[in-house]
């Protein structure tokens, strides 16, 4: 009974740490920084803004298009739901390098990557 209390409690604590993931991320000035540019299912972020300057965050669909902008000022803490098959993009408009802390949580089968 034991053994298959200990089983049961690994497995759950896996599949939820696998359905969310952090990150400190660096985004260049001038440059962009998109999570979800991939065919996926709905995802929120927490996203903190620990720069200096602000940022804007956009929904942008992968059949394109791009909608719901946010502007993020630095040490503000914002919480953005995200539709299936639609990215988040986090502009970096200032001239020194942004820091964000990310958490996301739902599918997190997500390409990411950096855009000028």
């Amino acid at each position: 009974m034991k053994k298959l209390l200990l089983t049961s409690l690994a497995f759950t604590l896996f599949f939820t740490s696998c359905k969310s993931l952090s990150s400190t991320t660096y985004i260049k000035a001038k440059e962009s920084f998109v999570l979800g540019n991939n065919k996926h299912g709905k995802f929120s972020v927490r996203l903190k803004n620990t720069s200096t300057s602000n940022l804007e965050i956009w929904k942008i669909p992968i059949d394109g298009g791009k909608h719901s902008p946010v502007t993020v000022k630095p040490n503000e803490i914002v919480k953005v739901n995200v539709e299936k098959n639609t990215a988040l993009r986090i502009e970096n408009k200032a001239n020194e390098q942004a820091v964000v802390e990310l958490l996301v949580k739902g599918d997190t089968g997500l390409s990411m990557g950096y855009k000028n």
